[in-house]
């Protein structure tokens, strides 16, 4: 039995199914990614069959939108490592309150944030607004590399059009969190490894 072919949806219609709360797939510099609205987060634990103890990351096509989202006044380091790391791969686990914090992590105080190196996730991004997101997997499974992959865990969920997806570096992002007292700490290293860690 040949397999169906894929939901596909150009960026401005995936945007609006996005923000209507649907879930979608799209490339990305590292790894393809399953995404919500941050309002329809618990979406994305359901599909990965995933604990809503392990949180999600917030993308977006900007760092100012990012860094909004914490509900705090950034601070010095925070925008010399957000202008090191972004847009690239790495994400950086800041401290956050209110409500995007509290959908992707919830009963934490941290959100981990990430803009991606990938034209066509900014261009989705742009449109979309800010997304809650992770690996196309489900819980347990190998990360998917490629939108065929992400499909066959994912079949009712849309992909980014056009197909084929950019070639993705097929590695996590690095993970670099701000300790409580100053300073970086890596808690996945990935592609890339902040200087001075």
């Amino acid at each position: 039995m040949t397999p169906a072919a894929p939901i596909t949806l150009p960026a401005p219609d995936l945007a609006a199914r996005l923000r209507e709360g649907w879930p979608g797939l799209f490339p990305t510099d590292t790894l393809p990614a399953l995404a919500a609205a941050p309002g329809h987060a618990h979406r994305l634990w359901t599909l990965k069959q995933r604990p809503a103890d392990k949180p999600l990351i917030l993308m977006a096509a900007t760092a100012e939108a990012l860094l909004a989202a914490t509900g705090m006044e950034p601070r010095p380091e925070w925008l010399a490592m957000a202008a090191w790391a972004w847009p690239g791969a790495v994400t950086l686990v800041l401290p956050a309150k209110g409500p995007v914090a509290a959908a992707l992590n919830p009963g934490g105080a941290t959100l981990g944030m990430r803009l991606p190196a990938c034209a066509a996730a900014q261009a989705l991004l742009r449109l979309s607004g800010p997304l809650a997101t992770t690996s196309a997997n489900l819980s347990g499974r190998p990360a998917a590399t490629t939108a065929e992959q992400a499909t066959q865990q994912f079949p009712d969920v849309p992909l980014l059009a056009p197909l084929p997806w950019p070639v993705a570096g097929g590695q996590a992002s690095t993970v670099v969190a701000l300790r409580e007292g100053g300073g970086w700490q890596v808690l996945r290293a990935g592609a890339l490894l902040p200087p001075g860690i």
